[in-house]
């Protein structure tokens, strides 16, 4: 069977992702982008060899468009001001796009250079914006970790309704990245 004109692999992701932002990972499935592209199931194996192949498509994108938010964000800026900027633009990526964030959190699969290379794109960003901070290798990585978890944490509460306050939560996260900063000021390597 020839591909239909005007589909690819790109645009399959791109579907799904829309369908991942509307009603969670769990509804992209082949029968659903299938429906949302008006083709049969079948004809999305000529361009993805099944549900596992699409979803690690979806995570280098959401990977590689929360790099492309970030690293903007953060360009020109350093120090304080880039940790803020990236941190921001990482929590307002998962409130934009919640399903295609959620694709971002699975760990590399092994041997999938691609996956990996998403992944590790983020990390030399983060650990650069970090250098600044006069770590040591070792304390860039312990920081990218703590960051990493204070944001998703920030992020994965916040969509499932934790914040329910009447309290600004953008000023919440602006002080939670303040207080990070001022945590790893006490981590300078010697």
């Amino acid at each position: 069977m020839s591909p239909r004109a005007g589909l690819d692999r790109h645009t399959l992701v791109i579907r799904a992702a829309e369908i991942a932002d509307a009603e969670g990972i769990e509804a992209v499935t082949l029968a659903a982008l299938a429906a949302k592209l008006g083709v049969r199931s079948p004809s999305l194996y000529n361009h993805i060899n099944g549900l596992q192949d699409l979803r690690t498509g979806l995570a280098i994108y959401g990977l590689e468009l929360l790099f492309t938010c970030m690293s903007n964000a953060a360009e020109g800026l350093n120090g304080d001001a880039a940790v803020h900027a990236m941190g921001r633009a990482y929590v307002d990526f998962a409130r934009s796009r919640p399903g295609l964030y959620e694709t971002t959190l699975r760990a590399p699969e092994q041997e999938n250079t691609e996956l990996e290379a998403a992944g590790e794109h983020i990390l030399q960003f983060i650990i650069q914006v970090m250098k600044s901070y006069q770590l040591g290798e070792e304390g860039e990585l312990h920081s990218v970790r703590g960051l990493r978890s204070i944001l998703h944490g920030f992020a994965s509460l916040e969509q499932k309704g934790g914040f329910g306050m009447a309290l600004d939560t953008n000023e919440s996260l602006t002080r939670l990245i303040s207080t990070f900063i001022t945590g790893i000021g006490n981590m300078k390597s010697d």
